[in-house]
C-alpha cells in the first residue's frame, strides 16, 4: 500500500483511528527536503519498505519545522503518541500503541514490522 501523508499540524487523537498499522513520525520538509538528518539517513529504507503496494500500510506524519518540533507542547509529544524524537516508527494495533521504534531504524525495521 502506497505510503499516505499527513501534514502538520493535525490532530494528533485523528490518527488513533486511522486505517494504517504503522504511524511514521518525521521532519515536515524545507522546500521539499527534510530538515532532520536522522530522517534523511532512514528515508529510503522507510520508502523501501512501506512504498511499495504489497508492502504494509503506513502513514508518515509530519511534526512540523524545527522550531515547532522543538517546542515541549508539540502536539505529538503528548497523549496518545509521546513521540520524543523524529524519526519514530509506532506499531498500532486496537488504536493503541503496540511498539515503538526510534533508533537503528535502518536496522531494526524489519525485524521490528514482523513482531
Amino acid at each position: 500500500m502506497p505510503l499516505r501523508e499527513v501534514e502538520f499540524p493535525s490532530d494528533p487523537k485523528d490518527l488513533e483511528d486511522a486505517k494504517e498499522q504503522f504511524l511514521i513520525f518525521y521532519s515536515s520538509r524545507v522546500n521539499g527536503q527534510l530538515w532532520c538528518p536522522d530522517c534523511v539517513t532512514v528515508d529510503r529504507t522507510i520508502q523501501d519498505t512501506f512504498g511499495p503496494e504489497d508492502g504494509p500500510s503506513a502513514v508518515i506524519v509530519y511534526v512540523g519545522q524545527k522550531p515547532e518540533w522543538k517546542t515541549p507542547s508539540n502536539i505529538f509529544r503528548g497523549e496518545p503518541w509521546q513521540v520524543t524524537s523524529v524519526p519514530t516508527v509506532i506499531k498500532v494495533e486496537d488504536s493503541k500503541v503496540a511498539g515503538r521504534l526510534d533508533s537503528d531504524i535502518n536496522t531494526l525495521l524489519a525485524a521490528f514490522i514482523k513482531g
